[in-house]
């Protein structure tokens, strides 16, 4: 399942780190709406078995290859390996050259569930989400469970003070208390919120 700038060229990572070791790669934007796949000029010769070659030579360069459609998608956002796979198979690319693609970037560094789930997460927290929402979305992309679960707990925010905070700002100008507690209320447990994390926002005083 957090706003978001323009994408950072990325470098894929050579050699393995400690397991302690902060992740390699970039940050990507979070979660943004789809973009163009094409992965530019940039990317052109990545992949390509003759980067030697002129540029003029290669300027009617033919269609996108899944592995460059692939990196065009992943400079925009992180994706999960069953999404990244989905979206290129839904916009016509041959299933086995998207697995190989796939394949070739997750042995890479390029793609990485692990990294994808952190992003969700911060995104949809940012965008007023709450951890059962969350869960739930994690869990449509496929992810090993050990995955999903690490991410959750490893998460450092306080789902009390976020609720809470999401009261303040979305009901405070309600002067009915009833109305308030009751509308509020509706508001956590729709955006997956639990029912004791919600009822304990909607009747937090700051005196408390």
């Amino acid at each position: 399942m957090a706003g978001s700038g323009p994408a950072s060229e990325r470098t894929p990572s050579t050699t393995p780190g400690n397991p302690g070791d902060p992740a390699p790669a970039p940050v990507l934007a979070a979660l943004p709406v789809d973009e163009p796949d094409d992965p530019g000029p940039v990317f052109e010769s990545l992949f390509d078995n003759d980067p030697g070659q002129p540029r003029k030579a290669r300027r009617g360069r033919p269609p996108a290859t899944a592995l460059q459609r692939a990196i065009g998608l992943l400079t925009r956002r992180e994706h999960s390996r069953k999404e990244l796979t989905r979206k290129l198979v839904s916009r016509g690319v041959d299933a086995a050259e998207v697995e190989a693609a796939v394949d070739k970037l997750t042995g890479a560094g390029w793609q990485d569930d692990r990294r994808f789930a952190e992003s969700l997460v911060r995104s949809r927290v940012a965008n007023g989400y709450g951890p059962l929402h969350i869960r739930a979305e994690l869990g449509t992309h496929d992810l090993a469970p050990a995955i999903r679960e690490c991410v959750m707990e490893e998460f450092d925010g306080d789902w009390a003070q976020i609720a809470r905070d999401l009261v303040a700002r979305r009901f405070e100008r309600l002067e009915d208390a009833r109305e308030r507690e009751r509308r509020a209320s509706e508001y956590l447990i729709r955006r997956g919120f639990p029912g004791d994390v919600a009822r304990a926002a909607v009747r937090f005083q700051p005196d408390d």
